[in-house]
Parts: structure tokens; C-alpha cells; sequence
């Protein structure tokens, strides 16, 4: 473990530059970055808890050590914000957005749309994911076999939109946003990013057009909803107290409105981030639990001493001990935001090391959620293991970041992940028909194809 003292008693000329993954002139390592994908932590961790290595025509810097992640994410992260990296990214999505923003502009949008994630406001949301994932539930057939990450994309993108919009999607305005979800994962592929690196600006790369199209249709959707909202303002809807109609109306302290292309952009965040996200987390823990009889039986017995024959209320949740271990311990094995990125300011010392201000920190949560000095039987799926008191680093395990920008929705993601887990399982067993999972690094980390049989209960 780096030890925090040695970077206040190092000066900038005096560290040394971090230990180096070499590769081939001018491509460094961008082949085995792109072809490897999160297999690639695997190529870094060997070398040490801060790795450097050259990319896509960039530094990269990899962090594996808990406490660093925490120096970059709260004690110092006025010194590391999202920088170029991630910038980019955001330029494909949102740029205006909560996500991608920065300094003031960023500090003005959280202060505004956190009040639609307090306690009380995640309690009113309890009854749409309980009914949302009911009817999936029931919709199936006994033995058959279902598209797993296809059908919790849908149930989370109904729970999102009746939570958080007051709305119901029918199936064109829901294409829209999955369509789009699809076109910007292709084009956030790893290996879409290296050919990007080499090629001209001005060559399409992969399949760019689909996905300028997408999002056009996605502009378009969230501009229509937006209209709606405003044109209702003052007549029966007005009491609504939805994200969307909040955004509609919303005004900061000195009394500005949020631009046109402010709203648009908050509204495509969430509809991305929290939808995609936790579909990516459920189909992990129901796959893991599938394969797993011994977690399953102890969720049985818990849902029958705390539920009996109903489904979740939120009242329940504090009590729903092995649901919300069963859900953390499949995003530790699978984060859905695998690595987040950060670029320092300027020059400056990380863990002994010297930084240059170019470089592009990867604080590699995959990594260190799967690091043996933290983690007993790293590899292995052991939800008890969040039912023990071992003391570990804080920043050992961080799927929805930390510091002042975690994951907004982080309250309303994991109370989602346990009212669906346990409503579904109140209903159906799975049983995998896919055996092997091999994820990908898109906007999430991606499983891919998830088949599974249900077992009505």
C-alpha cells in the first residue's frame, strides 16, 4: 500500500516517474488495450498499484491501490477533475449533463437535482419497481427461456420512466432509448477508441452514423417530452414533482433557468445511467445466482421470514440482509463502471510518483474488486462475505464512484437492485443455458447475451 506521507514529503522533481507497461513504438499498447478489454487490468496489475503505459495515443496512468483512489476522489480531488478522457466521452452523450460537467456549472446542476434523490423522494419510487418487476415476472412462461439483459434493460428503463418522468413508454419512444443505448456502446467500444486514435478526423469510424442518427432520434424524444411538460405547467399537472417536470421548471438560486440544451442533457443522463446501469447489475446478480444454490436457498429463507407471501415495500428493506449482500457482491465482481477516469491539473505526486499533467488516471475498480489483499477468494462469488465485520480500505470497493461526485443515483440504483431481486425471486428461478460470461468494455461493462431458463415458483 502507498502510504499518503510520501507524496506531501516528495517534491515534483524529486519523485520518480511510476513503473511502465511497455509496448511497440508509436501503437505502445493500444492492441492489447483494445483486443483485451478489462482482461487488459490483468497485463497492468503485475507491474504495481500505479502503472503507467502509452495508448490510443495517451498517457495512461492505472490505479490500484484503495487508498490513492480515495486521495484522488476526496481528499485532493480539486486537483483531478474528469479532464480530457472522459470529456470526450461525454461529448458523445452528454456534455451538458450532471455527469460530465465541471466546477461551478457542475456545483449549480447537483445541488438541484439531488432533492429528486433524497430518502423520502426514493420511498415514493418503492411501488413502481415492485409492480415493473411483477410484471415481468408474470409475463413468462414456465420453461421458457428468456434474453436476460434484453428483458432487465426494459424493466429498468419502465421503472425509470415511471419514477423519475411520471410516464409510461409506449414501445417506440422505448426503441428510441435502447436503440441509442446500442448505437453509443458500439462506438464506445475499446477497439472503436484505438482505430479512432490512428485514423483521420474526418473518417467515419465503426458505425458513427448509426449512431448520429440515434441520438438524433434521442434529441428529438427528450425535446418532445420537455415541450409536453412545459405546455402542461399550470393546468392539471402542475403539482407533478417528477425529475422531468422539476427540469422543466427548474431555476437556479440567481434565478436563471437551465438552457434548452441543459434539460435535454440531464434528461439523456438519466435515461443512459439509470436505466443501463443497473440492468447491467441485475443481470449480473440473477446469472451469479443461478449458478449458485447455496446464496439462493438463503434468500428463499429470508424472503419467507420477512416477506411471507408479499412483495417489497420499502419498510422491508433494512431487514432484506441477504438481497442487498447478493447485490453488492455482483457488482464487486462486475462493476458496471468498471475503471472511472481522472487527468491532475497540473504536475504533480501520486503514491511516490511523479505525474505529468497529460496523463489519464484509470482508478480501476475491477481491479481492486478483485485484488486478494482485500478480498478473500477473490474470483468467487460469496455474497456472506458482506455479512462479516472485516475491516477493509473504504475505497476497496467503489461501483458508484465516491468523493463529492459518487453516483447521484446511488440511493435509488440500490434500492432498485434489492426491490427487483427480491420480487423476482418471490416469482421465478433461473437456471443459466449461458454458462460462461465474457464481458466487454462499452458504457458499461457489458455481459453481453445472458440466456437463462425460468422456473416458475
Amino acid at each position: 500500500m502507498a502510504n499518503r506521507s510520501v507524496d506531501a514529503g516528495r517534491s515534483r522533481t524529486d519523485a520518480e516517474a511510476p513503473p511502465r507497461r511497455t509496448g511497440l513504438p508509436v501503437l505502445g499498447s493500444t492492441i492489447p488495450f483494445a483486443r483485451q478489454g478489462i482482461d487488459f487490468t490483468d497485463e497492468l496489475r503485475p507491474h504495481g498499484d500505479v502503472v503507467a503505459y502509452r495508448a490510443l495515443g495517451q498517457e495512461f496512468v492505472a490505479v490500484f491501490d484503495p487508498d490513492l483512489v480515495e486521495t484522488v476522489l476526496v481528499s485532493r480531488n480539486d486537483e483531478f477533475p474528469k479532464g480530457e478522457f472522459e470529456t470526450a466521452f461525454g461529448e458523445l452523450v452528454a456534455p451538458e449533463g450532471v455527469v460530465f460537467t465541471e466546477g461551478e456549472r457542475w456545483r449549480r446542476q447537483r445541488q438541484l437535482l439531488q432533492s429528486a434523490f433524497t430518502p423520502a423522494e426514493v420511498q415514493t419510487y418503492v411501488d413502481a419497481m415492485a409492480d415493473e418487476a411483477a410484471a415481468l415476472a408474470d409475463g413468462w412462461n414456465d420453461g421458457e427461456v428468456v434474453e436476460l439483459r434484453e428483458a432487465l434493460s426494459t424493466f429498468a428503463l419502465g421503472v425509470l420512466t415511471r419514477a423519475l418522468f411520471d410516464l409510461e413508454f409506449d414501445d417506440e419512444r422505448a426503441a428510441v432509448v435502447r436503440e441509442a443505448t446500442r448505437a453509443l456502446a458500439d462506438v464506445a467500444d475499446p477497439s472503436a477508441y484505438a482505430v479512432r486514435s490512428v485514423v483521420p478526423s474526418w473518417l467515419p469510424v465503426g458505425d458513427e452514423r448509426r449512431y448520429e442518427r440515434a441520438m438524433d432520434d434521442l434529441s428529438a424524444l427528450v425535446e418532445r417530452l420537455v415541450e409536453e411538460r412545459r405546455s402542461d405547467a399550470g393546468g392539471d399537472d402542475a403539482e407533478r414533482d417528477d425529475l422531468l417536470s422539476m427540469l422543466a421548471a427548474a431555476e437556479y438560486p440567481n434565478g436563471e433557468r437551465m438552457t434548452p440544451e441543459e434539460v435535454r442533457d440531464q434528461l439523456v443522463t438519466f435515461l443512459f445511467a439509470g436505466h443501463e446501469t443497473t440492468a447491467t447489475a441485475l443481470t449480473y446478480a440473477c446469472w451469479l445466482l443461478a449458478g449458485h444454490p447455496d446464496a439462493r436457498r438463503r434468500l428463499d429463507a429470508e424472503l419467507d421470514a420477512e416477506l411471507g407471501g408479499r412483495d417489497p415495500a420499502f419498510g422491508d428493506i433494512p431487514a432484506l440482509d441477504e438481497t442487498e449482500a447478493i447485490a453488492r457482491e455482483a457488482m464487486r465482481l462486475y462493476p458496471p463502471a468498471p475503471i472511472l477516469y481522472r487527468e491532475p491539473r497540473e504536475e504533480t505526486v501520486l503514491g511516490g510518483y511523479r505525474l505529468p499533467a497529460d496523463a489519464t488516471l484509470q482508478l480501476s475498480a475491477y481491479g481492486i474488486h478483485r485484488d486478494e489483499r482485500w478480498w478473500s477468494e477473490p474470483a468467487s462469488f460469496r455474497p456472506e462475505r458482506w455479512l462479516d465485520d472485516r475491516e477493509r480500505p473504504e475505497y476497496a470497493y467503489f461501483p458508484f464512484g465516491g468523493g463529492p461526485r459518487h453516483c447521484l443515483g446511488m440511493r435509488f440504483a440500490m434500492t432498485e437492485l434489492q426491490i427487483a431481486l427480491a420480487t423476482l425471486a418471490r416469482r421465478v428461478e433461473f437456471e443459466r443455458v449461458t454458462e460462461s460470461l465474457d464481458p466487454t468494455m462499452g458504457v458499461t461493462l457489458d455481459p453481453g447475451a445472458v440466456e437463462v431458463r425460468v422456473k416458475k415458483r
